[in-house]
């Protein structure tokens, strides 16, 4: 017995028939859209930050506090109030002045560091590994050794008069004109690992044979560093920069733990004058110097780091 199998004939140029095995590929869903993803994201970022940031700008018009039930717009009476009080402005000043140490001191000791243990040997690389460990600390847990550390009986004196052989009382940080370096010199210290990171990750991109090329033409080791390295770290340097002043300029927990703003208001830094307010029940007072903060972050960091990026081109 003979089996017969029959077959679909398809003429040259027809299309294929619902019987034919071929089949057309799904096409992709909207469900699948990439930017679907984004939408938590976005969700979290809107609630927790676009909103806030909504409503910090019309409380700052108003008259909230815990000691009124109602809440009325007032203008810019709460401005005209904070700028006539001179505490405001000390924090002002204090707060910028902060900001540009943790700068300086940030990036000179990420700097150092970079260049310190720039060679992949095990004792640098563990070297590194000790110097990013303060990065992932709490900062008050660093505010609080770091008080502890340089009281008048704190480990420092007792350290530095075992090694002089005399009794030293020195109050790190009760004094009004240094407490404020003592400080940010903490600050700095929490965060160079970070800024040493970036730096390493710069000194990797540079090409060795430009280093081999300026050694061949005499340069030193401190020529080709101000004029071969540094100039080619520049975005390495406007993204520290950057943090570091984004960072500062709303630092909190590290002085709030070493000093709480004093001796004096010396390093009273905004955000502790914003803490303050707000524990006083003055909502909308509160509010308002956020907001200060806020322009005062945009007028003053942002064109550095517009300068900085236009180095970048230059160079």
């Amino acid at each position: 017995m003979s089996t017969t199998t029959t077959r679909a004939i398809v003429a040259p140029g027809a299309a294929p028939s619902l019987a034919s095995p071929i089949s057309a590929r799904p096409r992709g869903r909207r469900q699948d859209h990439p930017l679907w993803f984004l939408l938590p994201a976005l969700a979290v970022l809107v609630v927790f930050f676009f909103v806030p940031t909504l409503f910090n700008f019309i409380y700052a018009f108003t008259d909230w506090s815990s000691f009124k039930s109602g809440i009325s717009f007032v203008g810019f009476d709460n401005f005209v109030a904070l700028f006539a009080n001179g505490t405001l402005l000390n924090s002002l000043r204090v707060t910028l002045v902060y900001a540009v140490l943790v700068a300086i001191f940030q990036n000179v000791f990420g700097l150092a560091l970079a260049l310190l243990l720039e060679k992949d040997t095990p004792l640098n690389r563990a070297a590194r590994v000790a110097f990013f460990v303060p990065v992932i600390m709490s900062a008050l847990a660093v505010g609080y050794i770091f008080q502890a550390l340089l009281k008048p009986e704190g480990a420092l004196n007792d350290i530095l008069g075992f090694i002089t052989g005399t009794d030293i009382s020195i109050a790190w940080l009760g004094d009004t004109t240094w407490t404020i370096v003592v400080v940010a010199l903490v600050h700095a210290w929490k965060w160079m690992g970070l800024s040493m990171l970036i730096y390493l990750a710069g000194l990797k991109t540079i090409n060795p044979d430009v280093l081999e090329a300026s050694r061949l033409d005499g340069a030193g080791w401190w020529q080709t560093l101000v004029y071969i390295r540094i100039p080619l770290l520049a975005p390495a340097i406007t993204f520290n920069v950057a943090t570091a002043l984004l960072g500062s300029m709303n630092g909190f927990d590290i002085v709030q733990a070493t000093t709480e703003g004093g001796p004096g208001g010396t390093t009273e830094l905004l955000n502790i004058f914003i803490f303050r307010t707000f524990g006083q029940g003055l909502f909308a007072q509160a509010t308002t110097m956020s907001l200060v903060l806020f322009l005062m972050v945009m007028i003053l960091a942002f064109p550095v780091i517009r300068f900085l990026r236009k180095r970048e081109d230059v160079l």
